[in-house]
Formats: structure tokens, C-alpha cells, sequence
């Protein structure tokens, strides 16, 4: 007995080593998790992700089909599902045709600046850091929105969004303000997951990073709770949002991964280039 003892031991000890040596680490399950979230919402299967040091662009995504995933948002994820959160933000901007959006932006802003002088305020307004800065705080929602129902999909708590939204460098206003990194726009996808997927909120996130966006939040939900007014105003406003998100997801799978955005563009940019 002693022996089988002794032995049992001694095969602990050898693979105690190994098991220890595996660590887990956000960049190794950045494909394994995106693999989930690409099969469980019948995106285009050939999408694969490739981890960059410098900013992302998945602008030729749908000729590549090569997701970028920034090394530096991954820092923010210390489990599955905010690796699931990171991943699926990026699909989120790609599907709502972030590069379809920029590009028109651009030519929109091009044609001003040739029709309009520099001091117009109209050109003034649409080359603003103010309206530059509200146009990608817009597009970000609309992102983490759909990442939120990607995540769902695949299984995984859509409240790690959130919290890696919150663990990201936020302004200065918001720390003398006492409120959380990136608020705006971690409350909104707290509300559309409030809106579309309750039980997930009830469930809740078992982190402190998310216990303290909840002290900021509750009180918002709370005084939206109070008056039927409000509530029905909510509700509006994420219907509205809810048709959206299916919509831009819908274009995207029926397409085989180009964006309503996208092919508004391309068709375009056709119709302006000059026939030889």
C-alpha cells in the first residue's frame, strides 16, 4: 500500500511542473474564443484574427478576411469573456461598416472643403475635434452593441464588456467627477443589456471593476424606473436600436461580410470615378 502510495506521489509531483507552467494568457485565446463567437453567429467562416502592436484597421477586412485585435486592449482582459468582449467589438465595428462610414465622412468633408472656405461653419463644425470626438463615441456604441449580442450568442456574459469599457483610460472630467472610465459609453451598453437581456444584469459579474459601476449606475436606472414617461422613452429609443443592430448584422452575414456602409460606398465611389 505503501508503494501504490509512494507512487502516486511521485506522478504528482512530476506533473505538478507542467500544469503549473500553463498559463493563461488573453493574447492565446483571442483565436479559440473567436472561433466561438464566428460559428455561433454564422459569420463567414473564413474570418481569422491576428494580434497588433500598433492601432487596429480592419478596414480590408472583407477582401483579408483578417480581423486585427489591438495587444493593448487585451491588457484589459483578465478572463474569457473579456477577451469575448474585446473580440467581439471589433467584429461589432466591422459589421456596423466603420471603414464604409469613415470613407464617406471623409469624401462628405472633402466635398465641403471645396465647395465651402475654411472659415464657413459648416466646414468649421464637420472638421471639429468636438464633432470628431462625438462622431467615434457614436460609432463605439453602436460597436459595443453588437458586440453584446454576438457575446450572448456565443455564450459568453455580455457584462464583461462593460467592465473592460471601465478598465480603459477615461478622461480627467470623469475622475474629479467620481464617475467611471468611459461612462457614457459603458452605460449605454449596460442599458441596451438591461433592455435586451435582463436576466444577464440579474446574474451579474462577479468583479469589483463592475460593483463599481454599478454604485454609479443604479442610481440612473433607478430614477428612469420612476415615471412611466421615462420607461416608455427607454423603450423607444431601444427598439430603435435593437432593429438597427439586426439590421447591419443581417447585411453583413447575407452579404458574405461586407457592410450596408461598405457597399453604399463602394457603389459610390463607382458612380464618381470618371469612365475611361
Amino acid at each position: 500500500m505503501k508503494k501504490i502510495i509512494l507512487s502516486l506521489f511521485t506522478a504528482a509531483l512530476l506533473v505538478l511542473p507542467s500544469t503549473a507552467a500553463t498559463k493563461w494568457t488573453a493574447a492565446d485565446r483571442v483565436a479559440p474564443v473567436g472561433k466561438v463567437i464566428v460559428e455561433k453567429n454564422s459569420l463567414p467562416a473564413k474570418l481569422q484574427f491576428k494580434l497588433v502592436d500598433e492601432t487596429v484597421d480592419n478596414s480590408k477586412t472583407s477582401t483579408t478576411n483578417i480581423v486585427q485585435i489591438s495587444k493593448a486592449d487585451l491588457t484589459y482582459a483578465g478572463n474569457d469573456n473579456e477577451v469575448a468582449a474585446v473580440v467581439a467589438y471589433e467584429l461589432g465595428q466591422i459589421i456596423n461598416g466603420k471603414t464604409g462610414k469613415d470613407n464617406i465622412r471623409a469624401a462628405a468633408k472633402a466635398m465641403l472643403a471645396e465647395k465651402l472656405s475654411k472659415d464657413n461653419i459648416v466646414n468649421t463644425t464637420a472638421n471639429s475635434e468636438f464633432w470628431n470626438s462625438k462622431t467615434a463615441l457614436r460609432d463605439k456604441k453602436e460597436a459595443d452593441m453588437t458586440a453584446v449580442d454576438l457575446m450572448v450568442k456565443a455564450g459568453y456574459n455580455p457584462l464583461a464588456l462593460v467592465v473592460v469599457i471601465t478598465k480603459m483610460p477615461g478622461t480627467n472630467m470623469e475622475l474629479i467627477m467620481g464617475q467611471p472610465a468611459n461612462s457614457e459609453r459603458a452605460m449605454s451598453a449596460f442599458n441596451y443589456i438591461d433592455y435586451n437581456y435582463a436576466d444577464k444584469v440579474k446574474a451579474g459579474y462577479g468583479c469589483q471593476e463592475y460593483r463599481n459601476f454599478l454604485t454609479y449606475a443604479d442610481p440612473i436606472v433607478q430614477k428612469r424606473n420612476k415615471t412611466k414617461r421615462s420607461l416608455k422613452k427607454f423603450a423607444k429609443e431601444q427598439e430603435k436600436i435593437k432593429t438597427e443592430r439586426a439590421k447591419s448584422l443581417n447585411q453583413y452575414k447575407m452579404s458574405g461580410g461586407l457592410s450596408g456602409w461598405d457597399a453604399t460606398y463602394a457603389i459610390l465611389n463607382e458612380l464618381s470615378t470618371p469612365k475611361k
